[in-house]
């Protein structure tokens, strides 16, 4: 990565500049011990040394070894969204996003260190979101260390959102929020349940329903925190769990998982602090099932 130092930063140190661009205290460190971790001018030098203007300060950020445990995975996935920094994908249905428990080399992670094998050899897949293995949508990746500490504080401040599409079973009339908390069952691993807000994570959920027809309704869901299953659990806790939920709900023949899809991001750009938004284009089983369900009308409702 290279800065070229600005007016308004001519005089400062490496020290301050790092910190200034929100360079995290341990890979500042990481970098320090780096025989070229940072140059100024392409010459090597401390974060004691004062910059000038039109200086160009480099940072070997790049991991510097590959994470021998990702496996590549020869499989294509939809690029939305790309810069030097980070990129945002369309993650497919019934593809975990990061390797797990019988999941070793089909996930996410799998699959894009094989897509950088060429151009980013270390490559480190940064998952800023992440999303069930049969929720599909967009997921916004860090290519970097930097890239990433900086998304995880913009997450933490609140600066990124996150919509999604959702076909429940049963009729939701009204706009609503659901504010409860959410707990792991007892004896269970998995298994998330709505408790009192003292009794477990705090869990906010928006709904906006977009069409209702045929016992069904096509949502709108934003979360507004993000705990395990919670969008999920919410729903089933409304009396209208999320069609094919057959963890909260009932399997459906119409569709082999649950029909949720994270179709929008909104986050802060990295280069010019600038809010994107991108948009998740909805996987085909989802919209045979909206438009079998509320026709050309939802489908409609869910195209960008």
């Amino acid at each position: 990565m290279q800065f070229v130092v600005n007016e308004a930063e001519n005089g400062k140190t490496v020290r301050d500049f790092l910190k200034l661009h929100g360079v995290s205290a341990a890979l500042t460190a990481r970098l320090k011990r780096m025989d070229h971790g940072i140059l100024q001018n392409g010459t090597r030098v401390t974060v004691r040394a004062v910059l000038q203007t039109g200086d160009v300060l480099s940072l070997a950020i790049e991991d510097e070894a590959a994470n021998e445990k990702i496996l590549p995975f020869a499989t294509e996935v939809e690029a939305i969204l790309e810069t030097e920094e980070l990129a945002v994908f369309n993650k497919p249905p019934f593809m975990p996003t990061h390797p797990s428990h019988g999941h070793f080399d089909d996930t996410l992670a799998n699959a894009l260190v094989w897509r950088y094998r060429d151009t980013l050899p270390h490559f480190r897949p940064r998952f800023v979101n992440r999303l069930d293995r049969n929720t599909s949508g967009a997921v916004l990746v860090a290519k970097h260390a930097h890239a990433a500490a900086r998304l995880s504080r913009a997450m933490a401040a609140g600066e990124i959102k996150k919509t999604y599409f959702a076909v429940l079973s049963g009729i939701i009339s009204a706009e609503t929020v659901l504010k409860t908390g959410i707990r792991r069952r007892e004896e269970s691993i998995i298994f998330r349940e709505v408790c009192a807000p003292h009794e477990g994570d705090l869990a906010i959920t928006r709904l906006r329903p977009l069409l209702a027809r045929n016992g069904h309704t096509l949502v709108e869901l934003t979360p507004e925190t993000g705990r395990t299953h919670q969008l999920r659990v919410h729903m089933a806790h409304l009396g209208a769990p999320i069609v094919g939920d057959d963890l909260y709900g009932t399997a459906c023949d119409a569709i082999s998982r649950h029909a949720l899809h994270a179709a929008t991001l909104t986050f802060p750009a990295l280069e010019s602090g600038e809010t994107v938004c991108v948009s998740a284009a909805v996987p085909p089983d989802m919209r045979a099932l909206i438009a079998m369900l509320f026709g050309e009308e939802g489908i409609a409702l869910v195209e960008f």
